[in-house]
């Protein structure tokens, strides 16, 4: 008897610890375990509202706890804050009271972001421009150490919480809808705890705007024939997605390449950066699709955060189709209020601004100040005398800022700050190019060839090789489309148009993914350095000569990789009717054989998984 009470004993503290090594990932054993037991304490009280909320409201506390441990503290905080501030907001009366108690709750959401995401770019910031030697302190490990009178804590080093950009934001999204009178303010603590911390999607999203989930708090449970086959499916093609195509190949493939990308030639870097093309969108969009299917079970919905974003045209196509809840977050709640496309505010130069001297930080020389300067007083200068060019200059700025802090949203360092605004550069230059000709087009890219080339051959760098070949490419295509349409052709092959859109679009956004991966899963201490002499490494590999009789014995050797990752991208390029139909088809089949397919896919899954099971990408964000 006491053998198996000791047994018992270390079984439930084993269940109710914070194990940092092992936390509730979709892709372990655990967590479908867990959410068995979850689903069936769920189906007693399904369509009792307030019990059902509260019930998933600790159980999400507790998922989140398994993965983060006393972060979840922050969590509650932010639950606790912002549903009084809701209710204080909706109680005042006068426009300069609910803007005070607007702001202050932006800046108490975004000053908890700001210290564990941003505190070591702060630091470095304080101490280059006042030759300082300032290290971060964690004041929360303090304050714990202090309370437990121990040293448990290490208040050198601050770690950032599984997931704190997507609560964060929902939480503000909560309280922007709130004094837009778009919705009431959440009468209940449970049912607003359940909002904030729903737990299939509140460590990478996707990010659920208030005025779209809170009216489903109250909506009977539902769940038909039709929407379990539909869950069960994004269940499926989300553990194919991330098991399949994105941790086999990065295991396999794609993490070496990064990791030490000199060892490796030209050929084996650039396909390492299109195959981390594909495994970010595996990995990211399996997550969401996970989280999308375990809520149907219960009767939720979330929203839809991609929708093929490499089939996008154009730069700011694939922005509509890419983390589309980011999207319409940063659209709604930070592009607009700057003015959208109508006019800069006086927010937009403070933000062109402050982004011109994080730039001067972060790369440590004032030329680059000096050009974000000059170019700012340049388009200054044609917004005033060049009214009708106003509009659009406006526009652009709006679109630069609201990229750039995206970039800065996934982190404070060099890397992402080039990933952002390389992004907005594609978007804004985007917008002039369709305007040319294509005789226009032509003649611009000639020049870009041709100066290029005259870098090429008089100073000499790796990048302006890689730069060359692909605007020899572009070149060739525009000349192609250009004798086109001297012969009278116009539109009769369209559809290859779009191919070539698309085409370049993904190879023009794969490129800015060197500076996103990397930065990623690094120390924020030395994220800045290890990651541009990662993109430097690669880029030089990539554009120095290459040794076409090693390419053959390169794709035998990686033959599998490259395999999955052909199929991947056909799969993705289908057509979306093609998909919705075998969706559908799968959601329809008789549960006998679905139990059936289901089991062959769970058996064909075992088999590439790896040893060491890997993380989902956007955790860190």
């Amino acid at each position: 008897m006491e053998g198996f009470l000791n047994i018992a004993s270390e079984f439930f503290l084993n269940l109710f610890s914070f194990d940092k090594a092992h936390p509730l990932l979709f892709t372990q054993f655990y967590f479908w375990a867990f959410f068995a037991i979850v689903f069936a304490f769920f189906c007693l009280f399904k369509n009792k509202c307030l019990l059902r909320n509260a019930f998933l409201f600790f159980v999400s506390l507790f998922f989140y706890y398994k993965t983060s441990g006393l972060f979840t503290l922050i969590l509650i905080f932010i639950t606790l804050y912002d549903f009084f501030a809701g209710k204080w907001l909706h109680s005042r009366k006068k426009d300069w009271s609910r803007n005070t108690v607007l702001a202050l709750s932006v800046i108490v959401n975004l000053s908890i972001l700001c210290y564990f995401k941003y505190a070591y770019f702060l630091t470095d910031v304080v101490n280059n421009l006042f030759h300082t030697e300032f290290r971060v302190f964690d004041v929360f490990s303090w304050v714990g150490n202090e309370i437990t009178h121990s040293n448990r804590f290490n208040v050198d080093e601050i770690l950032l919480p599984v997931g704190i950009s997507f609560y964060t934001f929902q939480a503000i999204s909560y309280i922007m809808d709130v004094y837009r009178k778009r919705i009431e303010p959440v009468r209940n603590i449970f049912d607003f705890g359940f909002y904030v911390s729903f737990f299939p999607q509140l460590v990478a999203g996707p990010i659920v705007r208030a005025n779209e989930f809170i009216p489903q708090l109250h909506k009977p449970y539902f769940l038909g024939r039709k929407q379990f086959g539909i869950a069960v499916f994004w269940i499926m093609n989300g553990l194919v997605k991330k098991i399949v195509l994105s941790d086999y190949i990065a295991v396999n493939f794609i993490d070496r390449v990064f990791e030490q990308p000199l060892l490796y030639t030209g050929f084996e870097n650039l396909m390492a950066l299109f195959g981390y093309s594909l495994q970010v969108y595996a990995d990211f969009s399996g997550y969401t699709d996970i989280a999308i299917g375990v809520a149907m079970l219960m009767g939720f919905y979330l929203p839809k955060n991609f929708n093929s974003p490499y089939k996008a045209k154009n730069p700011g196509e694939f922005w509509k189709r890419w983390h589309m809840s980011l999207s319409r977050w940063l659209q709604d709640y930070l592009y607009i209020p700057l003015g959208g496309n109508r006019n800069a505010t006086f927010g937009s130069f403070c933000i062109i601004i402050m982004i011109a001297a994080i730039a001067v930080f972060l790369s440590g020389s004032w030329w680059v100040g000096l050009g974000i300067g000059v170019l700012a007083v340049i388009l200054a200068l044609v917004a005033i005398f060049k009214p009708e060019k106003r509009k659009k200059i406006t526009t652009n700025i709006n679109a630069m800022d609201t990229m750039l802090l995206g970039g800065l949203w996934h982190g404070a360092s060099w890397n992402f700050m080039i990933w952002g605004g390389l992004n907005g550069i594609g978007m804004i230059f985007y917008k002039f190019w369709r305007d040319w000709s294509i005789y226009g087009r032509t003649l611009f890219i000639l020049a870009v060839t041709f100066g290029l080339r005259l870098l090429c051959v008089f100073v000499p760098q790796p990048v302006f090789n890689v730069l060359f070949v692909w605007c020899i490419i572009i070149l060739g295509g525009n000349l192609i489309r250009m004798i086109y349409n001297l012969f009278g052709g116009k539109k009769a092959w369209q559809w290859l148009q779009d191919a070539w859109a698309i085409f370049q679009t993904f190879t023009f956004i794969t490129f800015t993914r060197l500076f996103f991966r990397s930065g990623s899963n690094l120390d924020p201490a030395e994220a800045n350095e290890t990651a541009w002499n990662t993109a430097k490494n690669m880029v030089n590999q990539m554009g120095s000569h290459w040794r076409l009789e090693q390419i053959p014995d390169i794709i035998i050797h990686y033959r599998n990789v490259f395999i999955l990752i052909i199929i991947g991208l056909i799969i993705h390029w289908l057509p979306e009717n093609f998909k919705r139909r075998y969706r559908i088809w799968f959601a329809k089949m008789p549960l006998p054989l679905m139990v059936v397919v289901c089991a062959l896919i769970v058996f064909v899954i075992y088999q590439f998984i790896t040893a060491d099971l890997q993380s989902f990408i956007y955790f860190q964000f």
